[in-house]
């Protein structure tokens, strides 16, 4: 077993029904660029009502129909936020939560200890989440909160802390597959290949999320010399 293998989106993804809600983490190819991914899927209307927008290099999850929403609480949020030049992603409020955190002086994992895995029994969604360093050598770290019984009795918290590495990212993601209920994600993140076109990585992480339940789809490099920012954004619902 090659533990250094760099996978391909295909290989992490294509062919499995719901790998949830995921993110995106590493270096481009060519070492000039910090990139980040956050996509969503869904099974329910509730949770396919919804589209990505981008307000301020801000990223929010919204409901396409307003007239179909019945539960705003987990699946409105703000997915990305920026804390000076760092750059917060999740898969819920706590992105606010990191930021309020980070403005008080605390770490990424010290403020996400106020924070547990979705209410949503019986799956009890995992909360993952991840931030850019950008001041100076480019490094990120992951967190997952995650249940650790099958009862919701208490939190397990993960946090994993890489450097930097040209052509590597790292990909987290909320379960393993489809089922009742949900199995949740396990184990580290998966090491995952960034290229250096942003369509490249865009147009590979799309194609290979399920069909069916795919929704939307959000994509930034980050030049690190001047600090240009590159978005792409797919939203299933148009």
């Amino acid at each position: 077993m090659n533990v250094y293998k760099i996978n391909t989106a295909d290989e992490l993804i294509k062919g499995n029904p719901y790998v949830g809600r995921g993110i995106v983490i590493g270096k481009s190819a060519d070492g000039t660029k910090a990139c980040l991914a956050y996509f969503i899927m869904g099974r329910s209307a509730n949770s396919r009502n919804r589209i990505f927008t981008e307000k301020g290099g801000e990223v929010f999850t919204e409901p396409f129909d307003l007239s179909k929403v019945e539960d705003p609480s987990l699946i409105i949020y703000r997915a990305v936020r920026n804390y000076g030049k760092d750059v917060i992603v999740t898969n819920g409020d706590q992105t606010d939560t990191i930021y309020d955190g980070l403005a008080a002086g605390k770490s990424f994992s010290e403020a996400l200890t106020t924070r547990a895995f979705e209410p949503d029994r019986p799956n009890f969604t995992p909360r993952i989440s991840g931030i850019l360093h950008l001041d100076g050598d480019f490094t990120y770290e992951m967190s997952i909160l995650k249940s650790a019984d099958a009862d919701g009795s208490v939190c397990n918290r993960y946090t994993f802390t890489y450097a930097a590495l040209a052509g590597l990212g790292h990909f987290l993601h909320t379960y393993i597959t489809d089922g009742t209920p949900i199995p949740t994600f396990t184990g580290e993140p998966e090491r995952i290949e960034i290229p250096d076109s942003i369509d490249d990585l865009a147009n590979k992480l799309w194609d290979a999320l399920d069909e069916n339940n795919k929704i939307s789809l959000y994509v930034r490099y980050i030049d690190l010399k001047d600090g240009t920012v590159e978005n792409r954004m797919i939203n299933k619902n148009a």
